[in-house]
């Protein structure tokens, strides 16, 4: 090994779209060799593609750069924070490897201003380290994904991600206010203001859930949320999965709007509780976890309200969290659900269909049927207050045949939320994942409508290419995706 290489210098780029990256960012900024990118030919879903250069880029300058050196030559551009997304939203599509742009090294908070109580910060911040910045001003950020410990509020905007707080607070798109964008021609756009009614068209709110089709955002102004003067949270157990989404719509009923309330199913609290050990009651055949917050006696008498509904219909118990420190054990329980599924089986794969509340039961029952006949293990965590469901198939991926299954019991849960009133996604996004299962809620018009809208953005179709909108969905006809990708 020569001295320069064991001293981890970096070695001169092998491609002269490598070495125009390197030149405008810095060369240990820009990736290219195939034990070098291949960690960022997939995301958190089961999909993977294959990247063709990885850039880091630390500026807006940057990302406009990597942007116009990246179409001169040819390559299409998929934007990546984390890597969380769980829709395929920033693996590689297609023939030509495209440039993978990440945008972890942009992290810094820019600004607060705690009286106008807004942010500006850069996409690559984690959504739980902005609230814990802004705390000590008494604001938190209050979209919170399960993934908020490592999750980008750059790949929030991309995605409009959820959480299970924006049953009251909303998801990602009620949180920003202007956004900053290099567009895919590489110029740089600002959408949004900090204005009450910024004037034009609301371009910042067609590009928050564009999945980075219509650009990269390199600065975001959020809007920051005063924290709650009272928080309490409860855990009801049932004997019955139809009696725990009974309760989810009689809360709502009563004319409580709780600020969170999810829903385990057996098979995933015992997988939980086996995890963390925050107290759950394993045996039960569902749980929810409700928290509602607000001024003290509103917070009693809501508390009080939620306990007797759930006793109405058929709670075992309905615990009411003594402290901050039980309280946070619950929360850590609810958001370590998807690792704790590897204890069951180390793969999944899931859908965030929504449906109507009223439907709930109807649907899950579909769904444990469903998982039933394919002879696959099915277990449910959700947002249940808002209807979101995600339905984790579990499985070993080593085992033959077992992915044609997963996938053909995926798209028939698909169809039946579809058909129960529901839509594709409540927070993941459409990405690749749920890209060809879009005419099932939209027809021609609707898809021609959205393909102009970002054809207005991406005319040449480089930004995120083959993502969101199936083949054929507009007059520029997206070019169709390999099978080979499906892995």
């Amino acid at each position: 090994m020569s001295d320069r290489r064991r001293a981890g210098a970096q070695l001169p780029p092998t491609t002269l779209l490598e070495r125009d990256l390197a030149r405008a960012l810095a060369p240990e900024r820009v990736k290219g060799s195939a034990a070098e990118v291949d960690l960022y030919g997939r995301d958190a879903s089961i999909l993977s593609g294959q990247a063709g250069v990885v850039c880091f880029p630390v500026s807006t300058a940057e990302v406009a750069a990597a942007v116009g050196i990246s179409r001169a030559h040819g390559r299409p551009v998929v934007p990546r924070g984390s890597g969380t997304g769980l829709a395929g939203g920033a693996v590689p599509a297609g023939d030509i490897p495209p440039v993978v742009i990440v945008t972890t090294k942009m992290n810094r908070i820019l600004s607060v201003d705690g009286e106008q109580r807004v942010a500006w910060v850069e996409p690559g911040v984690l959504n739980l380290d902005l609230s814990r910045a802004v705390a000590p001003l008494g604001l938190h950020f209050a979209p919170d994904p399960s993934s908020q410990q490592s999750c980008t509020i750059g790949g929030n905007v991309a995605n409009n991600s959820g959480g299970p707080h924006c049953l009251l607070y909303g998801v990602t798109s009620a949180h920003v206010l202007a956004v900053e964008v290099v567009l895919p021609d590489g110029t740089v756009a600002l959408l949004g203001g900090l204005e009450a009614d910024p004037p034009g068209y609301d371009l910042r709110g067609a590009f928050v859930g564009s999945e980075g089709t219509m650009g990269i955002a390199t600065r975001i102004a959020v809007r920051l949320t005063p924290l709650p003067p009272v928080v309490r949270t409860l855990l009801a157990d049932f004997p019955t999965v139809a009696a725990a989404s009974a309760t989810v719509s009689d809360i709502i009923a009563a004319g409580i709007v709780p600020a969170a309330l999810e829903m385990m199913d057996a098979r995933m609290t015992a997988a939980v509780e086996a995890y963390v050990h925050a107290g759950l009651p394993a045996a039960a055949a569902a749980v929810l976890l409700v928290e509602v917050d607000g001024l003290a006696a509103g917070v009693d008498a809501a508390v009080a309200r939620v306990q007797e509904v759930a006793r109405g219909t058929g709670a075992g118990s309905v615990q009411v969290a003594a402290d901050e420190t039980q309280r946070a054990l619950w929360w850590k329980a609810r958001k370590s659900a998807f690792g704790a599924v590897a204890r069951i089986a180390p793969n999944y794969y899931l859908h965030d269909t929504v449906v109507p509340r009223t439907r709930l039961t109807e649907v899950l029952t579909a769904v444990y049927e469903i998982a039933e006949r394919h002879d696959l293990v099915v277990t449910n965590v959700f947002h249940a207050g808002d209807g979101n469901l995600h339905p984790l198939l579990v499985f070993d991926a080593r085992e033959p045949g077992i992915m044609a299954r997963v996938h053909d019991a995926g798209r028939e849960i698909v169809e039946v939320c579809v058909a129960a009133g529901g839509v594709l996604s409540g927070e993941h996004g459409i990405g690749l994942e749920k890209r060809d299962y879009m005419p099932l809620l939209f027809g021609p018009v609707d898809l021609d409508a959205q393909a102009r809208l970002r054809a207005a953005f991406d005319p040449d179709g480089g930004c995120n290419p083959w993502k969101v909108l199936p083949s054929g969905a507009g007059c520029g006809d997206l070019q169709q995706i390999r099978d080979g990708l499906w892995v």
